[in-house]
């Protein structure tokens, strides 16, 4: 039985690489902080449903800031895979907490592949990179196009992603990163422009809400759907040779037009329910991005399912159905039709 170690297991990522790495036969480990309060709801289902089938599911309280649970944690498991998805990962905060941003997301890197080398043992790393590396550099996008991070954040992770090339160059290792475009779900943070914007239409149908507002509707974005990004996360793994992608649908579409669709799809007028707030923008905003994806396409087998449209309807239906409405179904269709064996839960 193969043993992997996921940090950022209670995030979007996390909890459907944990049903996949489960659904594979895995044992799988994950790292949590510490808080005051409970933050598994992503995968308390998962723990739940495992737990009653025996057990491969194994939380392990650690931070990315600290070394030595890092090392504690490694030694403990001696896992073949980890997957490096935790983060300070929303781009508007990290203008706030730069700082903080750089020791988790960039130093925090360092002191898994540190640990890595150390411990000898025949570990393989994904490394959660971003194209918000790219900032304004021209579409689309690929492995070999120059960076320009617009963001604490994405300087955070370009340090992590040349740490990674470094370790990989200098000492053999095993470690790949995966530069992946954005990827959305019903399970995003609500604080994330796409979740925030379908999870307000469910709450303004149930007369919760009357308001949402948004910064910059200019901002444009490669969005796809995640459980399909995950598995090429593990898919990456697998490979015989260490190596780093770009993924992405080659895509792209603006917030504006993410508005539009999600609005049209619900059967509400935008114009009556969406304000501009400027203290939501950005001091810096990224460019126009576009993931060219030959590489992928070519060494991975790429087959990306869902589309823009298609993902706007998914994550409508599913924030309608949390909010106790009947969902307008075409996002549910479209799952079943594109996915009738899928890995996931199907909440």
């Amino acid at each position: 039985m193969k043993k992997a170690l996921i940090t950022g297991i209670t995030g979007q990522d996390g909890s459907y690489l944990t049903e996949l790495l489960l659904s594979k036969g895995y044992e799988v480990h994950g790292m949590i902080r510490r808080t005051s309060t409970y933050n598994t709801s992503r995968i308390g289902q998962i723990l739940s449903d495992i737990q009653d089938a025996g057990g491969r599911l194994f939380l392990h309280y650690g931070d990315l800031s600290d070394g030595d649970h890092i090392s504690n944690i490694i030694h403990e498991i001696e896992p073949q895979e980890v997957y490096n998805l935790g983060a300070q990962s929303h781009v508007k905060v990290s203008f706030d907490a730069p700082t903080y941003t750089g020791d988790v997301t960039a130093l925090g890197a360092s002191r898994v592949l540190e640990v890595m080398r150390r411990s000898n043992l025949p570990i393989r790393l994904y490394q959660a990179s971003t194209s918000e590396l790219f900032g304004l550099i021209e579409p689309p996008q690929s492995e070999s196009s120059p960076f320009h991070p617009r963001s604490p954040y994405a300087c955070a992770k370009l340090y992590a992603y040349w740490m990674v090339r470094n370790y990989r160059e200098a000492y053999g290792t095993f470690a790949s990163n995966g530069i992946l475009f954005n990827h959305e779900s019903h399970r995003r943070g609500e604080a994330f422009v796409t979740r925030k914007i379908t999870e307000s239409i469910a709450r303004i149908l149930s007369k919760k809400q009357s308001v949402l507002t948004l910064g910059n509707l200019e901002a444009r974005r490669d969005w796809g759907f995640a459980p399909e990004y995950v598995e090429v996360m593990w898919q990456m793994l697998q490979r015989e040779k260490a190596d780093d992608f770009v993924i992405g649908t080659g895509e792209t579409h603006t917030v504006g037009e993410f508005v539009d669709e999600a609005f049209s799809y619900a059967g509400l007028d935008q114009e009556e329910h969406v304000e501009i707030d400027k203290t939501q923008l950005r001091p810096l905003e990224s460019g126009y991005r576009a993931a060219d994806t030959t590489k992928a396409k070519r060494d991975l087998g790429l087959d990306l399912k869902v589309g823009f449209k298609d993902l706007v309807r998914i994550m409508v239906d599913a924030d309608m159905r949390a909010e106790g409405l009947e969902p307008v179904g075409d996002g549910d269709r479209l799952l079943m039709e594109k996915f009738p064996d899928r890995w996931w839960a199907s909440d």
